[in-house]
């Protein structure tokens, strides 16, 4: 192996984006890997909830989507709802009401929809102009445009035309932007009248003439009489959004653009504010998810979601999932190691093999081809193993810990050692740190820890669902991706009623003992913390693995 090859292709492991937004937007769809059926769900036009913790994948999925969707002909338009509303924060101050607060969420969200929709249609409009003036100056003929010469890249590259109208789509944009912008006037009102002109009075005399019985001498005058008529109004300027306009004018939206399909694409949910997110999924089911001809996709960390809240009256404020959404995917799921190993080897070659294709090329001489070959010349004996157990089902952290990895190997093909210390690294520099004002979670980690791997010498447990919810402090500890949830509704055959959900301490969290606790390095060569393979699989016996959550919390 020439040195200098291998120093190349750890360099290529560190210059990988560690975020999908991060990434050129060209080489999104390159770089994406499919996991599973999760591709076949995804490209469904059902409305879905794409749930999975920060690092698993979601906005990389929702870009590629969009990516697909722009070449098939569909309108996809992608919000980031970490972006929207204003620099003050006024989506969590809490000096104002939820109602308020709430409202002004609304405005910002359609907002950005309504400026995505009109990047859409001014890019047709300039698209067709650019084809009416080449056709008008003589540079373009219909065999041109059969033939796809001179057409815009989109044609080229196989889009489908859609023929929708750009003026119709800006018609009713405006209509959406009027519904959405709203004010109402909540104070006193005070009204003053004020008339101008001039009024005649008439005086009688009362002297009858002799000549002419009955009649009545009268004399009259005049006068001005001027007045104002103001209106004044004293109170506080409210927007509100009313959910009837609104949806007509998404209804205009979808008919402006048909038969292209209309692809809302909102990610990053949990950063809005949790007690706000059921004002914006009530928005969602009133005026959007009913229409015809388009679909929602949401990309949302599940256990910082609230989709729904209940109403005094016995009803519902957002969105039911599985009802008013069609469905759910856990991108979790799809990429523990334990659920299926091969699977989960196979997934993270063809990720490193598509992501290091992008710098190798320039790099180095016949760079891998395949993702055997990739494996083969990266990695050491069962290193690659190591480091997708490592990954827990989490690409964000595989990239990090392939990366930390690769510059330990520095200029050799990267060992089981060298996943272990980046494990470790990773594990106290990030994860650990994620916790850190948070001393609940951090005494239930160390509780943990002392449990299951010092006495139990495991890394493996089950807690009743029950317990999970009560406590909390578990749920803190799996968004933090210091515990992975590895298997739901494990039933105790001893109780039926009973459910328990299995987890795992984090790789990098035992990890650390064994580099750096010297009681661990006492035991025998047949404990599982020093095994040169590895560590052990994984399985969940009640006798050993139930953990009463109350008693060791307190």
């Amino acid at each position: 192996m020439v040195t200098g090859r291998q120093q190349h292709l750890n360099q290529a492991l560190l210059r990988i984006p560690r975020r999908a937004e991060n990434s050129a937007r060209h080489t999104v769809s390159k770089t994406y890997v499919e996991a599973g059926s999760f591709a076949a769900l995804l490209h469904s036009s059902d409305h879905q909830i794409l749930y999975g913790r920060r690092g698993t994948g979601k906005t990389h999925a929702l870009l590629h989507l969009s990516d697909l969707l722009a070449g098939m002909g569909d309108v996809a338009v992608y919000v980031d709802l970490r972006t929207i509303g204003s620099a003050g924060g006024i989506h969590a101050d809490s000096a104002q009401t939820a109602a308020e607060r709430g409202t002004q969420l609304l405005i910002d969200t359609l907002e950005e929809v309504h400026d995505g929709l009109l990047a859409v249609a001014m890019e047709r409009e300039v698209s067709e102009r650019s084809l009416r003036s080449d056709h008008q100056s003589g540079r373009t003929s219909p065999s041109d445009h059969q033939s796809g010469r001179n057409l815009p890249s989109d044609h080229q590259s196989g889009r489908s035309d859609q023929h929708y109208d750009p003026t119709a789509l800006l018609r009713e944009l405006d209509a959406l932007a009027e519904a959405a912008t709203t004010v109402k006037v909540v104070g006193e009102v005070e009204r003053e009248t004020t008339f101008a002109g001039e009024a005649e009075t008439t005086q009688s005399a009362g002297v009858t003439l002799s000549a002419s019985p009955g009649v009545r001498a009268s004399a009259s005058s005049k006068r001005s009489v001027s007045a104002q008529s103001r209106l004044l109004r004293t109170g506080v300027e409210r927007h509100q959004v009313m959910f009837g306009p609104l949806s007509r004018a998404v209804r205009g939206i979808v008919r402006a653009l048909a038969p292209a399909r209309l692809w809302l694409l909102l990610d990053e949910w949990s950063s809005v504010p949790r007690d706000l997110q059921p004002f914006l999924a009530d928005l969602l089911r009133r005026a959007v998810l009913p229409v015809g001809g388009l679909t929602v996709k949401i990309a949302a960390i599940e256990r910082r979601s609230r989709f729904a809240a209940p109403t005094a009256t016995g009803g519902y404020v957002g969105i039911e999932v599985g009802s008013d959404a069609a469905s759910s995917v856990d991108l979790d799921e799809f990429l523990v190691f334990d659920n299926s190993a091969a699977r989960a080897r196979e997934f993270f070659a063809r990720l490193f093999h598509n992501h290091t294709a992008v710098w190798l090329a320039t790099m180095v001489r016949d760079p891998p081809s395949d993702v055997t070959g990739f494996v083969d010349e990266y990695f050491s004996r069962t290193a690659f193993t190591e480091l997708v157990r490592a990954a827990e089902g989490v690409p964000r952290d595989a990239i990090n810990i392939a990366a930390l990895a690769a510059q330990h190997a520095h200029d050799k093909p990267i060992t089981v050692a060298d996943v272990r210390r980046a494990a470790r690294d990773w594990y106290l520099r990030d994860k650990q740190t994620a916790i850190r004002g948070h001393e609940d979670a951090r005494a239930a980690l160390r509780a943990l820890v002392d449990e299951v791997v010092g006495h139990r010498r495991a890394r493996t447990f089950v807690v009743d669902q029950l317990a999970v919810e009560r406590a909390g402090v578990v749920e803190d500890l799996h968004d933090a991706r210091l515990l992975h949830l590895l298997r739901r509704g494990i039933a105790d055959p001893n109780h039926p009623g009973a459910l328990y959900d299995g987890f795992a301490i984090d790789y990098g969290c035992y990890v650390s003992l064994l580099l750096d606790d010297a009681k661990f390095h006492a035991r025998g060569k047949g404990d599982w913390l020093n095994s040169p393979a590895g560590v052990p699989p994984e399985g969940f016996k009640f006798a050993r693995a139930a953990i009463d959550l109350g008693a060791l919390l307190g």
